[in-house]
């Protein structure tokens, strides 16, 4: 039967391969983009390095996002739910889409369907804020009835 603890060890595996598979990016950068070049139909002659500087930049808010996520996991699964320490680690991951959403704004300069990836990261990242909002209410009503009690 499924339930909440299943859903959370899924959703921590799933953190655990995109981790995994960042690093496998990350080592094998140069490699996938000189084949993304040579595979692609448009002109991206002399665009490698840009291509490659964009991964590694943008590995960094993606890294940070990750462990955020896999940390508050760890805490929910604990039942440590409304703190405000998950409001912190939402409102990094808020703040990591917003910054690879810029990340990707600027690469559209060399390579313009990086606008997709902007807009999704962007959206991404006004839906944990509106989360995070979320989540800060129930804390703040949370310590209002622990202090009421």
């Amino acid at each position: 039967m499924w339930n909440s603890h299943k859903s959370i060890l899924l959703s921590r595996i799933c953190v655990v391969l995109f981790m995994v598979l960042l690093v496998l990016i990350l080592v094998s950068a140069p490699l996938l983009t000189r084949f993304f070049i040579d595979f692609s139909r448009a002109d991206l002659a002399g665009t490698e390095s840009y291509f490659v500087t964009t991964i590694y930049i943008g590995s960094l808010p993606i890294g940070l996002l990750l462990y955020s996520l896999f940390r508050m996991l760890n805490r929910i699964q604990r039942g440590i739910v409304f703190t405000s320490t998950n409001v912190v680690d939402l409102r990094r991951i808020s703040w990591s889409c917003f910054v690879g959403a810029l990340i990707a704004i600027i690469a559209a300069s060399y390579y313009l369907p990086w606008v997709f990836i902007a807009i999704a990261a962007a959206f991404m990242g006004l839906i944990v804020r509106v989360v995070k909002n979320v989540v800060a209410e129930a804390v703040a009503l949370k310590e209002e009835a622990d202090f009421t009690i």
